[in-house]
């Protein structure tokens, strides 16, 4: 909730990119994951399912992982790979899966003119 908050004050925009290159865990297609999303009122921007790795990898993958490179490789290891994008555009930062939406918020601030109390 803090989080939705911030991303209120802020115009902080949170983009989903649904991915089924990590043990096949996103198998639906477009409809299926809208409705999943609905159902569960996610309160992000949902995009088309892309590959992140690989020779077919989107674009803006491609762009944020050659910006914000990961630890021993470049790929994305699993989901929920999270970067933050400022608010120029210029990858900032990125972080494992492990990173929950609270941790990052004290990181959101430098780059956002907002504070939130945790």
């Amino acid at each position: 909730m803090k989080l939705l908050n911030f991303s209120f004050l802020t115009g902080l925009r949170i983009l989903a990119f649904p991915c089924n290159q990590f043990g096949y865990q996103e198998p639906g297609n477009a409809e299926e994951i809208q409705c999943f999303a609905r159902d569960r009122k996610v309160q992000f921007d949902l995009f088309e399912k892309i590959d992140v790795n690989g020779k077919t990898a989107h674009p803006l993958w491609q762009f944020l992982k050659k910006e914000q490179g990961g630890t021993l490789f470049d790929a994305i290891k699993w989901n929920f790979t999270k970067f933050i994008v400022d608010k120029n555009g210029k990858p900032v930062e990125r972080h494992s899966p492990n990173t929950s939406p609270k941790e990052m918020l004290k990181n959101l601030e430098k780059y956002f003119d907002a504070k939130v109390e945790l």
